[in-house]
């Protein structure tokens, strides 16, 4: 179980990364969402004890992480948003390094490598300098070094950036499959990824928690609100101040709009099944609404 409470990060320059956050956690996968600058990062690289939070307590099966993070470290994988590589080591050389650093023993580790880079479809390239990778590839390097321990605690910090279509879902398949008996962390803002493999999803916005709760609680919160209809180009301006838009299409008769609204907001509009991506913006407005006011 990993417990967050009322966690702030100050940093120096006076700026407040994360604000009296609190969540629990059991096994499965959160998916955090929220824009870039929300603090995201900030929250997982405290998580993972790379930084300590200015206020507040995290407990990893009660264990305090700040006092003890090593009772964390050994059961932990971390995929940082920044994730680097040493460019002269090939694929196998480096997890080697990183699973000796990691104290796993030889033979358990050079089978656990062998399992992971067919995991990551790596194998046609695993002895090829790291330097010369995509940054995809380096990425699906990651994401392998991650959990070479078999961690109980998997962080990944926007782990999808430089995949293409096809390992974006073989790795949202990977997390759905992982998220049995430990607690996944996905962080990111592609709603995308969190839709296909959360089981509970947390909107973060300047550092603050929004919401936590299952998909389809926060889906039950847009039923009913979520209209489509189309609309001339120069009506679109207009339009937006007037709703929350979630998408626009062009069509060659106009503009498909997809907008959150109370009431029928055109005689035309027909409603639409919300989608996450309604839901987050939903919820992001509201907080945003309720900061102003």
């Amino acid at each position: 179980m990993l417990e967050i409470q009322n966690v702030t990060k100050r940093f120096k320059n006076g700026v407040v990364g994360v604000h009296e956050f609190s969540l629990t956690l059991k096994h499965g996968v959160l998916g955090l969402l929220g824009p870039n600058g929300a603090g995201k990062s900030t929250l997982m690289r405290m998580l993972a004890t790379v930084t300590k939070p200015t206020n507040g307590t995290i407990l990893w099966n009660g264990s305090n992480i700040v006092t003890s993070p090593n009772n964390v470290r050994t059961v932990l994988g971390y995929l940082p948003q920044d994730f680097g590589v040493y460019p002269n080591l090939n694929a196998v050389e480096f997890l080697e390094y990183l699973a000796a650093a990691k104290g796993i023993e030889y033979v358990s580790a050079k089978r656990r490598i062998d399992w992971l880079l067919q995991l990551v479809n790596l194998v046609d390239v695993c002895k090829r300098p790291l330097g010369g990778f995509s940054g995809g590839m380096k990425q699906r390097v990651g994401i392998a070094q991650a959990l070479l321990n078999d961690p109980q605690l998997l962080i990944v910090d926007e782990p999808t950036g430089g995949l293409d279509p096809e390992e974006r879902v073989r790795f949202r398949n990977l997390l759905a499959e992982l998220s049995g008996e430990r607690v996944v962390i996905l962080s990111t803002h592609i709603v995308s990824d969190v839709e296909a493999a959360a089981t509970e999803i947390a909107i973060i916005r300047r550092g603050s928690l929004v919401v936590h709760q299952p998909p389809e609680v926060l889906l039950q919160a847009v039923e009913g609100k979520v209209w489509e209809w189309v609309v001339a180009s120069d009506d679109l301006v207009g339009l937006k101040q007037k709703y929350l838009v979630s998408g626009t299409m062009r069509r060659s008769h106009g503009v498909r709009v997809r907008a959150l609204a109370e009431t029928q907001p055109s005689a035309d509009a027909q409603q639409v099944q919300p989608l996450l991506e309604d839901a987050y913006l939903f919820f992001v407005s509201n907080h945003r609404q309720a900061e102003s006011a």
